[in-house]
């Protein structure tokens, strides 16, 4: 039926479709920031992440998080592991955190993000609104795979994964991030506590009160 509004839809293909600025988006709410970890699987991001939130929250701070396993369980539901799909999975955590910036809100991600280019995307999308903090993960990849308890590292080293970021497949280092924590030189709360003083220099968290 040619005039049926059914088949009309499905042989859309994405040409038809027309982004639009809408008529707020030019308001941006001061304070928002996104704190962008990067690093291999197991390096400890999505741990010190956890300890970070609640203490910025504890400080007043709107706090969104955006982790890696979440987005790809919700976000990027459907996508793979080819570099196509993993850049198209960074650029929509950096698109949704651009968003979350521009509303005040205090955005932690926590994503491997394996390629530097995708990563400069999302620093550019984010920087409309408010800061990108590019925090660099470091552990080495035995390291990694010591702390792996799902064994997706021995699997990868078997060859029963293909692909796996660090071991067949390449992690770009970060050229210029904003702060290196080395997790096999501090434990998370230390690291936590070098990221918490790093944004309180950068003017972004009001400093603690002590008693």
């Amino acid at each position: 039926m040619p005039n049926d509004p059914t088949s009309r839809s499905e042989q859309r293909n994405g040409d038809d479709i027309y982004p639009h600025e809408h008529p707020e988006s030019d308001r941006v709410r001061g304070g928002g920031f996104t704190l962008w970890f990067t690093g291999l699987s197991g390096s400890g991001k999505t741990t010190i992440a956890h300890l970070i939130g609640p203490e910025l929250d504890r400080r007043g701070l709107i706090v969104e998080y955006l982790d890696g396993d979440s987005v790809r369980m919700h976000l990027s539901k459907g996508l793979g592991f080819s570099k196509e799909d993993r850049d198209t999975n960074i650029e929509r955590v950096g698109w949704v955190a651009s968003r979350l910036t521009r509303q005040g809100a205090a955005v932690i991600t926590a994503a491997i993000s394996t390629y530097e280019e995708t990563r400069r995307k999302a620093r550019a999308m984010v920087e409309q609104y408010g800061r990108f903090i590019e925090v660099f993960v470091q552990a080495s990849v035995d390291e990694c795979a010591r702390r792996d308890v799902k064994g997706l590292y021995q699997k990868a080293f078997a060859g029963e994964i293909k692909g796996f970021t660090g071991v067949d497949d390449p992690y770009e280092e970060p050229s210029n991030p904003e702060l290196v924590i080395d997790t096999e030189a501090h434990d998370p709360e230390e690291s936590a506590a070098l990221i918490v003083a790093k944004l309180e220099e950068l003017g972004l968290v009001p400093a603690q009160v002590t008693a």
